[in-house]
């Protein structure tokens, strides 16, 4: 199997006429788009579900999971600059299969993961169309159709562009932006105006904590999103002055707004009363009509509709560079890295990518209990895939720090040690209390079989793709402008 040469894309050619990425990122659209990766309202409800404890596990994530990642992205994106992110940085430091398998997981998770964005889009559009019309978010037929038209429109976006997508991916950010605003906003008014009945107990540990554990994986693949830049590295515009400071506003403003929007979901609703596909809506209609302000329920919905839109169109986008890049180095079939002929995207990549997720939301539908068990089953997969990658990530930071040469890299050794070591640990320990059920599972035993049973599944296809299909192949090449 040959190695693909990363820094033939950078270099500019016109030797050819073969179609190039586009580079239409700045470090205004980066900010915006780690915010709509990063800060996705609709894992927020799942999580709040839990009580106030989950504040606690916010902190821990951020200071042991989200700070090390932002280090590890920066460290990594400077040392090998380039389209595939978590997959090229694999590859490059421990070798080529596990550069797959990195990848592979990346991409497979995010297949789990836009399906669950579909899903919460439901939940909100049901919620904005009234009371009568509150059967609908557990209607497996509606539930469908309405995930199957949104999947179809952002694969189509995305085909025609990151130079188009990036305004949905922006207009989504902002959309987040203001859902946020509106949400903690109402939060802080009903706290001065009628207090809360959220008491100290409420942030102790339960005595059964079984529950609560499944939701600090949640928590951590809720922080997930710094790297999604770099997995398009060679669509932003001078990377290595861009990026560094784009991920420290978007790690800032996305931790903020998730602590902000849990607390507010605490104090609107009550752990007991959230529903994981309608939690925010649900907090804002509460808080807005407690208020005397319910004309905001509706503009409310709009906005969080319009966030959701660009959260599925920011990870579709970005994902679907990884089998670009297998397709490239020949692991999959070479056709995953053909170019659009006119808008210059993997559309190849994007369409498979698109039918699988079609694929896996009618079987997880059929397989579940309800809409909302779906929705918890597939989030809780998507965790698990991942985090997968992080650990090659952090792992990374560890072998650069007891190496020899340092002399690459943009941090000393010490903090390479101390963001390696508490990255790699967290990841492990979300990976395996994402195993554990969630409140919503009705049946333990189906769940635990869906986990264990899928999770091998993508691993042994991973390998199959890898030994088998990779050796039958020459890799392919690709140009940047």
């Amino acid at each position: 199997m040959c190695n693909l040469n990363y820094a033939s894309w950078i270099m500019p050619t016109t030797e050819d006429n073969q179609p190039h990425l586009k580079r239409v990122l700045g470090r205004f659209d980066l900010v915006l788009l780690f915010v709509v990766a990063v800060f996705n309202l609709n894992v927020v409800p799942s999580i709040a579900a839990n009580g106030g404890v989950t504040v606690w596990l916010w902190l821990i994530s951020l200071l042991l999971f989200f700070w090390p990642q932002g280090i590890a992205v920066i460290e990594l994106a400077h040392r090998y600059p380039g389209e595939g992110g978590v997959y090229l940085w694999a590859k490059e430091v421990f070798g080529d299969f596990h550069g797959f398998l990195s990848g592979w997981c990346y991409w497979t998770n995010n297949m789990l993961y836009i399906p669950t964005v579909m899903l919460y889009f439901v939940g909100v559009t049901v919620f904005a169309m009234g009371p009568r019309h509150a059967g609908l978010a557990d209607n497996k037929k509606f539930a469908l159709a309405a995930s199957v038209s949104l999947l179809v429109l952002l694969t189509v976006v995305n085909i025609v562009g990151l130079g188009v997508g990036k305004w949905l991916n922006n207009a989504g950010a902002i959309g987040t932006f203001v859902a946020a605003a509106v949400l903690i906003g109402l939060g802080v008014t009903i706290w001065l105006r009628f207090g809360t009945t959220v008491a100290a107990a409420d942030f102790r540990i339960p005595a059964d904590p079984r529950f609560v554990l499944n939701s600090f994986g949640v928590i951590c693949f809720g922080l997930v999103g710094l790297e999604l830049a770099s997995v398009m590295g060679d669509e932003i515009r001078d990377p290595q002055k861009t990026l560094p400071g784009a991920v420290v506003w978007g790690g800032v403003i996305s931790g903020l707004l998730y602590i902000g929007a849990t607390l507010t979901l605490l104090i609107a609703v009550g752990k007991n009363d959230i529903s994981v596909l309608q939690g925010i809506v649900q907090a804002v209609s509460h808080m807005a009509t407690r208020v005397g302000v319910a004309w905001v329920i509706t503009p409310f919905a709009l906005m969080l509709s319009l966030s959701i839109a660009g959260i599925g169109s920011a990870w579709m986008g970005g994902s679907a560079r990884i089998p670009f890049v297998a397709g490239l180095d020949s692991y999959m079939p070479a056709w995953l890295g053909k170019v659009h002929p006119r808008y210059r995207t993997p559309y190849a990549a994007l369409i498979v990518q698109g039918i699988v997720s079609l694929v896996l939301i009618i079987i997880n539908f059929y397989a579940s209990g309800g809409v909302q068990e779906a929705f918890q089953t597939m989030l809780s997969l998507a965790v698990v895939l991942q985090l997968v990658p992080f650990l090659y990530v952090f792992a990374a930071l560890l072998k650069f720090a007891f190496g020899d040469n340092l002399s690459g890299g943009r941090y000393r050794r010490a903090t390479l040690i101390v963001s390696g070591f508490c990255g790699f640990v967290t990841t492990a320990l979300g990976i395996a209390l994402a195993f554990f059920p969630a409140k919503q599972i009705t049946s333990v035993w189906k769940y635990e079989a869906k986990m264990f049973g899928f999770t091998l599944f993508f691993l042994l296809l991973a390998a199959f793709f890898f030994f088998v299909y990779g050796r039958l192949k020459e890799p392919q090449a690709a140009l940047v402008e």
